[in-house]
């Protein structure tokens, strides 16, 4: 009985050792990947540190001495100098208007005040006086040949354009439009209202500015009278209408 228990405790020794020796075993490791880390870090920091940049060490490095030449180059740059074309550069003075320096300062001598009373030497002309013709109304000359009396053998031209007129047949012959439409439905409506008031309409066709448009027509009237009879029809119903004359 003691000799088995001899044996079990030995075992449970021996097991607590190797538990022992895995445990520092897993430390050591663990402290050597840390340093192995470490160590590439540090050489991959020093690598970008020496490694010249592209795009960045190409681009020259300007001194003091070329910023002063730049400086001094600019100074006297005029942005506008392109605008003059042929003509010289005007100075270039700064915004508050000091003259450069080095330049002499001009000053604008104010005008001469003129006198309100006029020098004695100076000759005084007399105003013209108004002339008799200038200063009498002109007269329409409607009015001056009204009041000339008619020669006895002369005929009034009216009176004879009249009876010319009264005499011939009239040369012309009328139309009431009644509207113009770019659809034919439209124009066909606005026929058949002028059916209903008692009145005969006809739709034409014509080529305007390359449109074809439908204008509604009353007519043809012999006389201006009845074209003008049937116009007032039209407008008595509200019907917008224009006066058309064609000559035969």
């Amino acid at each position: 009985m003691t000799e088995h228990i001899k044996l079990h405790r030995r075992g449970f020794e021996g097991q607590r050792g190797g538990f022992e020796g895995q445990r520092g075993g897993f430390a050591v490791g663990l402290i050597i990947g840390l340093l192995i880390g470490l160590a590439l870090a540090l050489g991959v920091a020093l690598y970008v540190t020496k490694v010249p940049i592209p795009f960045v060490n190409k681009v020259p490095q300007r001194t003091a001495g070329q910023d002063a030449a730049e400086a001094e180059k600019n100074k006297n740059w005029d942005p506008n100098s392109p605008l003059y074309g042929k003509n010289p550069a005007r100075p270039s003075t700064s915004a508050s208007g000091v003259v450069a320096p080095g330049t002499p300062a001009t000053t604008m001598a104010p005008p001469p005040a003129q006198s309100a009373t006029p020098a004695p030497n100076s000759a005084q002309v007399p105003p013209l006086a108004p002339s008799p013709r200038a200063s009498a109304p002109a007269r329409d000359p409607a009015a001056i040949l009204a009041d000339r009396p008619a020669p006895a053998g002369a005929k009034p031209a009216a009176s004879s354009a009249g009876l010319a007129a009264g005499s011939g047949p009239d040369p012309f012959s009328y139309f009431v439009q009644a509207g113009a439409y770019a659809r034919t439905e439209d124009a066909d409506q606005q026929k058949a209202r002028l059916a209903m008031m008692g009145m005969e309409g006809r739709v034409t066709e014509r080529d305007q500015s390359g449109r074809t448009v439908y204008r509604v027509r009353l007519g043809p009237f012999e006389k201006k009278a009845d074209a003008d009879a049937a116009k007032d029809k039209l407008g008595a119903a509200n019907i917008e209408s224009q006066l058309v004359r064609v000559q035969r």
